[in-house]
């Protein structure tokens, strides 16, 4: 099975519809979460991944929606949670707040979470990619986003993944990430990917929303 994993949508349409629409042929496609804050799309791009993910956990942004003030220190997260929450209507609200934490995919074959298998909001960067191996003798496969950092290691022989960002990339490459996962492989493997997508459309609507600045300017550094 080829399975297309995307991750930290971050209410980033343009970026959204641009993955989706490069996304080789796949049987199946997921998300590991936070498809909502930071940029002005939550709403529609909620829409999208219900559509499209046959499944999706919960990030960090999406637990906080109804919450927004928890992240107040942190004036580019605590506005983009404040407009998901202006923007999210009832049904939406539900769906985000559902999601579960973790998911079983490929025949509980592969372990789907947005953080860390175990401790909740902690990020995995791409050096500690090894210390997730205790938590997966019953997988075969991790996926993880959080970071927006893209990378794929295989550690004793189990494939960990965290397809990057497709709405926020942090790893200086300013296009959308994502990756489609080999799961026939043996052990399982990871195509990564990015695509260009229309930043200065993205920046423009981020001022008319009234959003920060930073928001804006950090798509273009891929920051």
């Amino acid at each position: 099975m080829r399975l297309g994993v995307i991750s930290d949508v971050h209410a980033n349409l343009v970026a959204l519809e641009q993955v989706l629409e490069t996304m080789p042929d796949v049987d199946r496609l997921v998300c590991a979460g936070d498809v909502v804050g930071y940029n002005p799309w939550p709403a529609e791009c909620v829409d999208r991944v219900r559509e499209t993910c046959e499944a999706t956990v919960r990030g960090n942004h999406d637990r906080n929606v109804d919450t927004p003030g928890r992240y107040r220190a942190n004036h580019m997260a605590h506005a983009g949670l404040e407009l998901a929450n202006e923007r999210l209507d009832g049904e939406h609200r539900e769906w985000v707040l559902g999601l579960p934490r973790t998911v079983d995919l490929a025949d509980r074959r592969i372990l789907m979470v947005h953080d860390h298998p175990e401790h909740v909001d902690a990020y995995v960067r791409p050096y500690q990619f090894p210390e997730v191996r205790p938590y997966l003798d019953d997988y075969d496969a991790c996926i993880m986003g959080h970071t927006h950092v893209q990378h794929e290691a295989t550690v004793d022989g189990r494939l960990i993944l965290n397809p990057g960002s497709v709405g926020q990339p942090r790893d200086g490459d300013q296009r959308a990430a994502f990756a489609v996962i080999d799961t026939d492989a043996e052990p399982m493997t990871a195509d990564l990917h990015r695509v260009e997508y229309d930043i200065e459309r993205v920046q423009a609507a981020i001022r008319e929303a009234g959003l920060p600045e930073r928001t804006a300017a950090r798509l273009e550094r891929g920051e």
